[in-house]
């Protein structure tokens, strides 16, 4: 049986539709929610999402930086928190964007994708900036682990596209020969931006899972996601986060709403209005 982190992905997206919602509890929706700026605040806001979620999507992508602002009270509730998405079956994509080399590369991947550590995730997001040779020793950790890692090539904030723009290719290579040879996905996805106004580069032989952030309050919809990726909108996980957690009463429905959008945009077949 395949157990790697490209099979399991691609049966959650099968089963659960294609939506990945993130956890992001920062100070302001701390307090938009009722809720201290505490560690207790941090965990009944994660908690919440969790319950509202976790049985309905894909994956969940928790934002390590809120959790860690909190130092050790702060990652305790992070690893309550992907105790609790394992528990309910979900996919825990830890949006850390650690980029290193050498040793401190092996740290970050013990840390993040070993099964043994209690942080340990399903896939993390990763930084190429030092070189996508620089990412080796966290990719072959995923590969060990039947983990995965996202790696940040064209991302969905306007000020990276001009820097972005001169590596995305040296990115799209290497993530495509590291998935050479997997199926039905290689360990190495992409986080390419719902918001793109296009693709400069052809998609088609990365044989790996595309994470899409931008959806919602950050301008981009369904329909974008599906337009943008055209031919591998099959291998897409569009992402959300303020938009489902803006109204801590409506984050299910508004899960709900973007799962069942992107499902029918991403088939071909337009959801019901």
């Amino acid at each position: 049986m395949n157990d790697s982190f490209g099979a399991r992905l691609r049966a959650m997206l099968d089963d659960r539709g294609p939506l990945c919602v993130g956890i992001d509890p920062s100070p302001a929706l701390l307090t938009a929610w009722g809720l201290d700026d505490s560690p207790a605040g941090l965990e009944r806001f994660s908690r919440t999402v969790v319950e509202n979620v976790a049985d309905v999507v894909a994956a969940v992508k928790p934002q390590s930086a809120f959790f860690e602002r909190w130092g050790s009270r702060g990652i305790a509730v992070l690893e309550r928190t992907i105790a609790d998405l394992r528990e309910a079956g979900t996919l825990v994509l830890l949006d850390v964007k650690r980029g290193d080399i050498d040793s401190t590369m092996a740290a970050y991947a013990e840390a993040y994708l070993d099964r043994g550590s209690p942080l340990a995730a399903d896939a993390v997001t990763l930084s190429p900036y030092l070189g996508f040779g620089s990412l080796e020793g966290a990719i072959t950790s995923a590969v060990a682990n039947d983990a995965g890692v996202f790696v940040l090539a064209r991302t969905s904030n306007p000020e990276a596209a001009g820097l972005q723009q001169l590596v995305a290719g040296q990115v799209l290579a290497g993530a495509t020969a590291a998935n050479a040879g997997h199926s039905p996905f290689g360990p190495v996805g992409l986080v390419m931006g719902a918001t793109l106004p296009e693709l400069e580069d052809s998609l088609t032989d990365l044989n790996g899972p595309i994470l899409a952030p931008g959806l919602g309050a950050q301008g981009a919809t369904p329909a974008d996601v599906a337009r943008l990726f055209g031919p591998v909108r099959h291998a897409v996980l569009p992402s959300v986060s303020r938009d489902v957690l803006a109204d801590p009463k409506r984050v299910r429905s508004r899960t709900l709403f973007y799962r069942d959008e992107c499902a029918a945009h991403l088939s071909g077949v337009a959801a019901p209005s």
